[in-house]
């Protein structure tokens, strides 16, 4: 085995990462970078990926610095990334055409109902697993298209290349202009509204009513290989794995047999159950995705649902409303009340995502009563986020079959409140489980990496650096929780139809 770590680059919305990772699993290193957010407008969210590029030289160095570790010492890469982002850049400069726009940009909303007009958001769901949204990378790949003429004609000659950041990074890491490979993988293609579910190939149907050339694509390949070798101070390295970040999640947890769920909580919330090796398109709000492809192994599907509002839920209490100075207090002030009080908050700012998807919805507190003070308020906001995961895993428990989650895996921020995670093992009348890495993530794309390279052996090696930490056993009665559900359900009923009515 060469090497004694396996290098991981971890690209999120708002920094970029590099971890290094020992056999056992453990992180030995990390280095962080922000990245500058570009808001050029109401609902415009954008990244300058020449900027993202430099931040990840640096965090590889610094990574190395601090494990006293040389290039040769690495048996590989692996990158993971927030998915759905579009970069558009010139093959043979290098440089990006324009700022990459990102997974929470909605300036393709008038596209995206227009697409959806005549057959409904589910128009391609046996294709792609999506409904049709703001979120893929179709739609605002084609807008930088539509944006100039001679950038149009530019990519249809093969003259600019596209990818999500897993690409981009992928392509500088081997060389950029200089032999740089263009390649991506399912978890991220899969994203894109632009990739067949079934065949793991570019869809030239979906090509063409998207008016997207062919040329400007990246190859798919699997999700663990090696594709290149780093140039420059890395010169040598084996890049050797590509993962989108939740799918990433669900490997690090080890989530590999049929059912297996993880949520990650976050600024958001994101549950992934594994599917095995058979698609299953959703009928209950769910996307429908792939989770990874190991070499020449088959794909591995996975259902996902998302929570918009969890540790933005309390970020609101903190600078909108003033009831806590800090996202930390929040577990202090709600364990100063024994319960919620009845006082139910759906978080619907923005309307209702999975399994509801109204997006006439808009945020509510019920229940409230001369009694009700801000430590309630607070728990039922924690509560919140409790209850739109149990809402995504009835969703995916009806759409798979199973009879009962076995145990749900957690990390994410909000794992460090114990009063949510506990109730959320409450809530769901289920095992919770946290692992020891916190950095579970990054964990993943360090395996799909070492996976290829032969650091590690195969599966069993990474479910035995699977170590369980922390637990929460559900000790809420069958009726309290059916009241609970049955509360927050009403207040789900009550945020409907609030949109343009409420301001």
């Amino acid at each position: 085995m060469a090497g004694r770590f396996v290098a991981a680059i971890d690209h999120g919305t708002t920094s970029t990462r590099c971890l290094l990772f020992g056999e056992d699993g453990t992180a030995v290193a990390t280095a962080q970078r922000g990245q500058t957010m570009h808001y050029p407008g109401p609902g415009l969210v954008e990244l300058d990926m020449a900027e993202v590029w430099q931040r990840t030289q640096e965090c590889i160095h610094e990574a190395l610095a601090a494990a006293d570790a040389q290039p040769a010492d690495l048996a590989g890469i692996g990158i993971t990334n927030e998915r759905e982002s579009v970069v558009l850049w010139d093959r043979r400069t290098g440089r990006p055409v324009a700022n990459s726009i990102t997974w929470q940009d909605t300036r393709t909303a008038a596209a995206a109902d227009a697409l959806a007009a005549d057959e409904g958001i589910n128009r391609f769901q046996q294709r792609t697993g999506l409904p049709i949204s703001t979120y893929s990378s179709a739609l605002k790949l084609r807008w930088l298209l539509d944006q100039d003429p001679a950038r149009r004609e530019a990519a249809g000659r093969g003259d600019l290349l596209f990818g999500t950041p897993d690409t981009w990074l992928l392509w500088n890491l081997t060389g950029g202009p200089d032999g740089g490979v263009h390649v991506t993988e399912p978890s991220n293609a899969s994203r894109t509204l632009l990739m067949n579910l079934h065949t793991i190939e570019w869809d030239q149907e979906l090509l063409d009513i998207m008016d997207i050339p062919r040329a400007l694509l990246p190859e798919i390949r699997s999700s663990s290989e090696v594709y290149g070798t780093a140039t420059g101070d890395l010169a040598g390295v084996p890049v050797a794995g590509l993962l989108g970040d939740q799918q990433a999640s669900l490997l690090g947890h080890t989530c590999f047999d049929h059912g297996d769920m993880k949520s990650t909580y976050g600024t958001g919330a994101f549950l992934l159950a594994n599917l095995g090796t058979e698609p299953v398109m959703s009928k209950h709000g769910l996307i429908t995705t792939v989770a990874w492809k190991l070499g020449d192994a088959d794909a591995v599907y996975a259902l996902e649902g998302s929570v918009s509002m969890a540790g933005a839920l309390v970020q609101w209490l903190s600078e909108n409303v003033g009831i806590i100075t800090d996202a930390s207090e929040v577990e202090t002030l709600a364990r100063s009340v024994e319960n919620s009080g009845g006082v139910v908050f759906v978080p619907a700012f923005s309307g209702l995502l999975a399994p509801y998807w109204h997006d006439d919805a808009r945020g509510v507190i019920v229940g409230l009563t001369r009694f009700a003070n801000k430590g309630h308020i607070a728990r039922a906001a924690l509560e919140a986020t409790a209850y739109q995961t149990y809402d995504l895993v009835e969703a995916m428990l009806a759409d798979t079959g199973l009879a009962e989650l076995g145990e749900l895996r957690v990390d994410g921020g909000m794992t460090k409140n114990e009063l949510l995670m506990q109730f959320q093992a409450d809530i769901l009348g289920s095992h919770v489980v946290a692992p020891a890495a916190a950095e579970i993530t990054a964990t993943g794309a360090a395996y799909a990496a070492g996976l290829a390279t032969g650091f590690w052996s195969g599966l069993d090696d990474l479910r035995a650096n699977y170590t369980i930490t922390h637990g929460w056993e559900p000790h809420m009665s069958a009726d309290e929780r059916a009241r609970g559900v049955a509360g927050w359900r009403i207040g789900v009923e009550r945020t409907l139809g609030l949109a343009g009515k409420t301001g």
